[in-house]
């Protein structure tokens, strides 16, 4: 079960469509996901669409027993293969600017409790994406201490460069406090204008200060995202020229993903054949 965080210390950079890009990418590849909604505007939650649910994260962080993350549980609709740990307004009561070292375990030993729970009898998730907000309080820490991965998204903007390099530092702390398993997989750009003179110019100014771990592929700003998102569906589903354009692109991301997977120490992930994105990312 690869754990990944997908977050940026900027709002409105577009981190709940990368956390739904890469759940339709797995989806597409046949992979079993889970998508963690962590963010109090519940976004991903929403466009997942799934039925009510019984509790909320919200109950999770409070009580991670089996029970009550059974009950957090829902199948979206999307399909079978991608389920919600959804997300509530809730969440914002719990989200301390400064919580203890076990209030931010809570999280992880829920994931832990799940990962045991589907052991005995349902197939595991191969993938978890966990959403989180754009802040630096307990939501975010819970996040960075229970993933193996964090990707941090950006804008090719002043201040979402700079919201870049504090959530990069916000890794590199957690690495060093709680996990020291945590690994920066890389930073994604998104909504990218290629004949933008500005987004060149900051995507430049990214590389130089993040160098290799700047994506190679970039999100285009593409209507087609907006779209999908408003009508509850995959990127993948939305046919018109710009949705294919921006699935490709998570595509490559997913494969990357998989990749910084399979270089740690959670290498024992039997992800379906991808054969046309692993090709275009080497």
């Amino acid at each position: 079960m690869q754990t990944v965080a997908v977050l940026s210390l900027k709002g409105g950079v577009g981190k709940t469509t990368v956390v739904l890009g890469l759940a339709s990418a797995a989806l597409r590849r046949g992979a079993r996901t889970l998508v963690v909604d962590l963010d109090p505007q519940c976004n991903a939650t929403a466009t997942l669409d799934p039925a009510e649910t019984e509790a909320t994260l919200a109950d999770v962080l409070e009580t991670p027993r089996p029970s009550v993350i059974r009950d957090a549980i829902a199948p979206s609709a999307w399909g079978d293969d991608v389920d919600v740990l959804v997300g509530s307004e809730e969440v914002e009561t719990l989200n301390d600017p400064d919580p203890g070292a076990r209030r931010l375990e809570k999280l992880g030993r829920a994931l832990a409790e799940l990962k045991t729970m589907l052991a005995e009898d349902e197939l595991p998730y191969q993938l978890v994406l966990l959403d989180c907000p754009p802040s630096l309080g307990r939501l975010t820490r819970s996040a960075l201490v229970a993933a193996q991965g964090a990707l941090l998204v950006t804008e090719p903007t002043m201040y979402a460069v700079s919201g870049a390099q504090r959530a990069f530092e916000a890794v590199s702390d957690t690495r060093d406090q709680h996990n020291p398993n945590l690994m920066a997989i890389g930073v994604v750009v998104n909504k990218v204008r290629s004949h933008s003179y500005e987004h060149q110019f900051r995507i430049a100014e990214l590389r130089e200060t993040f160098g290799s771990l700047v994506m190679p592929v970039a999100l285009p700003d593409r209507l087609a995202v907006q779209q999908a998102q408003g009508a509850c569906l995959p990127i993948h589903q939305w046919h018109t020229p710009g949705a294919r354009e921006v699935s490709l692109a998570f595509n490559l991301l997913l494969a990357r993903v998989l990749r910084s997977g399979r270089r740690g120490r959670h290498q024992a992930i039997d992800w379906p054949d991808d054969d046309d994105a692993e090709a275009a990312e080497a």
